[in-house]
């Protein structure tokens, strides 16, 4: 019986690595990139022209701008608590260990078209969101798409909704809690157990306020945790400032040229150099995927644009800052040339230049960013529950998050690991074709936006 079990383990871990392969292959990469440039071009590249109007509505957003749950600003930070994370420190480690410096490029093409994805996303988000009996509001790719599309698109709204909650579980969750406990053994020797259940005991704490407490805990630990990780990343690079000009040159000329294999480093073609620099992006901003609208579709603001540019902002800091750094360090130091890769290499980087301490940043950004993203996700698995089963499922199912911690801390997760990528990227899809569906109405009320008479734009933008 035991053999059979572990038979059936086997072909189902097969199985889903066959399906994981697909939907993480090419033609999801391509199709998240062509979604991103259609975009940009549809918006006649004003993400990237309007980025600092972007961050004026973000510094605006610290209060209320109209009907919602929490303000602007904490939106963004509730968002940015999910995805400023491991695919910030293991994920950029990853993506130059698989493909060479070049695939720093890569992710920043995918973080500057993602802009203009994030901005749709959270556009239609607030343009199409409803208020349940309690009064929260509620948005996302399964509200927009139910409410733009109409009812043959419904079993895509369902769909989504039904991904999101088991994707949650794994990598917004389980997975999340056992990077923490893992890092905090290495680091300081805490008992996994005993990290799973502090983990869980806070995170009960703030998931009983809802999302008002979590965007108030996400806006005070996400800065800081930035600020910690970001201080430390360039201190190194000042330390090292000679080889910043070398390893951006580096950068540049591996996105289009195979690196050659040296030291520890085994070599990389440039195909490899743009699948795995394009996939740790997305992974790294979650840009397409559909989760970051849901948090957005409860700010406090009545236009859809605005918010839409506060959105696109979180893409700039997530990748274009914190993931560049972390690049940067692990290129300036020389690490990427040992033959480590992951947590790992991120985590040898620093210790190389500041003996002693430059490993426990790693760590305890790690353990922020790992915690702020049990907080972040557990908002949008929350609204993908409600969505199917109503308001009933609201407090079951925080009750079911904070006891999968505990469980995810101990746990060998490899499986579940590679069950929940799979279903991260499944979430992508049904998003993916409502926002090309649905890509007129965020033109129309981009061009209606800023077409407004340029007084009263200006007004707005102070």
């Amino acid at each position: 019986m035991t053999s059979n079990g572990g038979h059936i383990v086997e072909q189902l871990t097969a199985w889903i690595n066959i399906l994981n392969g697909w939907v993480w292959g090419p033609p999801m990469l391509v199709l998240i990139l062509g979604v991103g440039f259609f975009l940009m071009l549809g918006l006649r590249l004003m993400p990237l022209i309007k980025l600092g109007f972007g961050f004026r509505m973000l510094w605006r957003g610290r209060s209320s701008q109209g009907h919602g749950d929490i303000p602007p600003y904490h939106a963004l930070m509730t968002v940015l608590s999910a995805t400023v994370g491991t695919g910030n420190i293991a994920g950029v480690a990853t993506a130059i260990f698989l493909g060479g410096p070049g695939a720093l490029f890569w992710m920043w093409c995918t973080a500057l078209v993602g802009m203009a994805t994030k901005y749709a996303e959270a556009v239609l988000a607030l343009h199409y969101r409803e208020v349940d009996k309690q009064g929260r509001h509620l948005g996302g790719p399964m509200y927009y798409i139910k409410l733009g599309l109409g009812k043959k698109w419904l079993w895509m709204a369902t769909a989504f909704a039904g991904f999101g909650v088991l994707a949650g579980f794994g990598i917004g969750n389980t997975v999340q809690a056992n990077s923490v406990a893992q890092a905090t053994l290495n680091a300081f020797d805490v008992p996994v157990w005993a990290t799973g259940v502090v983990m869980a005991s806070l995170t009960a704490l703030v998931l009983l306020g809802g999302i008002k407490r979590i965007g108030d805990v996400s806006a005070a630990l996400v800065p800081l945790m930035a600020v910690i990780y970001v201080s430390g990343g360039l201190v190194v690079l000042a330390l090292n400032s000679e080889q910043i000009v070398p390893a951006l040159d580096l950068v540049l000329t591996q996105a289009f040229n195979p690196t050659a294999a040296s030291g520890g480093f085994a070599g990389a073609t440039v195909a490899a150099a743009i699948q795995f620099g394009v996939a740790r992006g997305i992974f790294s901003n979650e840009a397409g995927l559909g989760s970051a609208p849901i948090a957005h579709a409860a700010a406090q603001s009545n236009d859809p644009v605005a918010q839409g540019a506060v959105a696109m902002v979180g893409t700039f800091i997530d990748t274009l800052v914190i993931c560049t750094i972390t690049g940067l360090v692990i290129l300036v130091t020389g690490a990427w040339e040992s033959g480590a890769t992951g947590a790992a290499l991120s985590s040898q980087a620093f210790e190389s230049a500041l003996p002693g301490f430059g490993a426990y940043i790693v760590a305890i950004g790690l353990v922020l960013f790992a915690y702020t993203t049990i907080l972040g996700w557990s908002v949008y698995s929350e609204r993908c529950a409600q969505y199917l089963l109503g308001e009933r499922a609201v407090l079951p199912f925080r009750i079911l998050w904070v006891l999968a911690i505990p469980l995810g801390a101990i746990a060998q997760l490899d499986f579940v690991w590679l069950v929940a990528d799979t279903l991260n990227a499944l979430m992508a899809l049904p998003n993916l074709v409502a926002l090309l569906l649905l890509s007129p109405v965020v033109f129309r009320l981009t061009r209606t936006y800023f077409a407004k008479p340029r007084l009263e734009t200006s007004a707005e933008e102070v």
